[in-house]
């Protein structure tokens, strides 16, 4: 039976802005950000959204300023682009400088990887993205591949796709940390979760409309595959955008599934030693990324004040 999803409905309180005032967006200041757990890398899918400027942007403040002053609230950003295209050196340059040392970047490999050849002759595209994110240095965290929902037409089952996606795996540089996120619920179990394990690939655990989040997956495997775990706050897209297309506020109440989400992170990270957990917020999770992460934050403190 597919789980129950909270639906979108208007927010019962006014959505507080994420900074004081715009004299506190000072580059690479120490904010939020540093009261994050040492091993808790959050942050949101993307750092620009329709309805961010004026509220949790300062006013007036100039979109190449955006990044740096993100940094100085997030420690880690999930780079939507480059899943639509990998971008130009110079661009990737500039992200590197414009934040500060321990500021850590996630992408998303570019969509003619994952979609369009999935995995089939994509070599030349896949070292031209990888050799561009180098330019990141040691700020370059995960790299996700995100899958789409493959129909029979595309693999019959699981099988033919871990056939496919195993040698693509054995080629990874280990010097690196990727995951993988499915959307294929069925082929959540211990033989996939045993492949990703073998490469030290993390598993993508994601909160999204159709997909069973790990508390709702039946205790047959590990969803651990890595020495990090990759969390994504993903949503119902269509539901959502049926009420707003502008991220300028929170719209959904997720508070009972991010407590959730807090109770099941804080058990990772205390039965396995040196385990980091980098998490995203999109958008399309209740209207706005930022808010998303600071609710977090404060279901968090909560629990560890207990």
């Amino acid at each position: 039976m597919e789980p129950k999803r909270p639906t979108a409905k208007p927010p019962r309180a006014e959505t507080p802005s994420l900074f004081d005032s715009p004299e506190s967006a000072k580059p690479h200041s120490s904010v939020a950000r540093d009261s994050d757990p040492p091993r808790i890398f959050l942050g949101t899918s993307a750092f620009t959204a329709d309805g961010w400027a004026g509220g949790f942007y300062p006013a007036g403040m100039r979109p190449a300023d955006y990044l740096s002053f993100y940094a100085t609230r997030f420690r880690t950003v999930e780079l939507d682009s480059t899943f639509y295209r990998t971008p130009p050196p110079a661009t990737v340059r500039g992200w590197h400088a414009k934040t500060p040392p321990d500021f850590i970047f996630a992408a998303k490999v570019p969509r003619v990887i994952t979609h369009e050849k999935v995995l089939v002759d994509c070599d030349d595209d896949w070292r031209q993205f990888l050799s561009t994110m180098e330019n990141l240095a040691e700020k370059l965290g995960p790299i996700l591949f995100q899958f789409g929902y493959f129909n029979r037409r595309a693999f019959r089952a699981a099988d033919e796709f871990l056939a496919r996606l195993a040698p693509f795996l054995k080629k990874l540089p280990k010097d690196r940390r990727f995951a993988v996120e499915i959307r294929n619920k069925k082929w959540l179990d211990a033989r996939f979760a045993d492949a990703l394990r073998e490469r030290n690939v993390a598993l993508a655990l994601i909160d999204q409309s159709w997909m069973p989040r790990p508390w709702e997956i039946p205790a047959t495997f590990d969803p651990i595959t890595s020495d990090f775990t990759y969390v994504r706050w993903l949503g119902d897209r269509k539901g959502i955008e049926s009420v707003t297309e502008t991220w300028d506020k929170t719209v959904v109440d997720r508070r009972l599934d991010l407590n959730h989400w807090a109770n099941l992170l804080r058990q990772f990270v205390e039965k396995r030693k040196g385990l980091k957990v980098f998490a995203y917020a999109n958008n399309h999770y209740a209207g706005h990324g930022p808010h998303t992460v600071k609710l977090f934050r404060e279901l968090w403190n909560k629990h560890e004040a207990r």
